[in-house]
């Protein structure tokens, strides 16, 4: 685990890595993005599979962090970083033990008693979100807010990634409230210079942090 944490957590979907948008994960390594997920729940095992495989063999030798939404299976065969898991996903001693001690095994959370439990398992960081309303995701979780990313920022030593609705606007708040990293979906995929976009938050969190 780095010290410190990467501040920016890029989220990918396919599109992002096969689509019309297939060179944003290149733009931002370049730009300095050393943390990504591929997240697709619409893709099939196979697409996750082959993506994931793809991204690795191309940014892993640059000392990207490429980690793999939801499937420990995948992420161990592709040599991925990682696994990302939410609450309907497995444990994440269950995952651990799928990837092993050397792979990093992330966990959402969206109350307090999700938080306690992530903070007591080998969870190497742990996701709070979502701190605004996203339209990301088809059912999302209620708004957990800011107040209680300072709340949780108390109760453990371990990295805290923000995820849910942030932007430019928000990264200051959110990283004075106790973030180590904010994870952003459309603020980055969407921009116009999705790069320039990536520095900011860089730069916002250089001056907080």
């Amino acid at each position: 685990m780095p010290s410190p944490f990467p501040p920016l957590y890029a989220i990918l979907d396919l599109a992002s890595i096969d689509g019309a948008a297939a060179g944003v994960p290149e733009t931002l390594a370049k730009a300095g993005v050393t943390l990504f997920q591929i997240r697709d729940k619409h893709a099939a095992a196979r697409e996750i599979f082959e993506a994931s495989r793809r991204l690795v063999e191309q940014l892993g030798p640059r000392g990207v962090h490429v980690i793999v939404n939801d499937r420990p299976d995948i992420a161990t065969m592709t040599g991925a970083g990682g696994v990302h898991v939410g609450q309907g996903d497995l444990p994440v001693e269950e995952a651990r033990k799928i990837v092993g001690p050397q792979r990093w095994v992330g966990v959402s959370t969206h109350n307090i008693e999700q938080f306690r439990l992530a903070s007591s398992s080998s969870a190497d960081y742990i996701a709070v979100g979502p701190i605004f309303s996203t339209l990301t995701k088809a059912n999302p979780d209620p708004v957990v807010g800011i107040e209680f990313l300072r709340t949780v920022r108390k109760l453990t030593r371990k990295p805290l990634v923000a995820i849910g609705g942030i932007t430019i606007e928000s990264a200051e708040s959110v990283f004075r409230a106790g973030a180590d990293s904010v994870a952003v979906v459309s603020d980055l995929l969407q921009a116009a210079d999705p790069a320039k976009r990536a520095k900011k938050y860089f730069e916002i969190a250089a001056r907080v942090l």
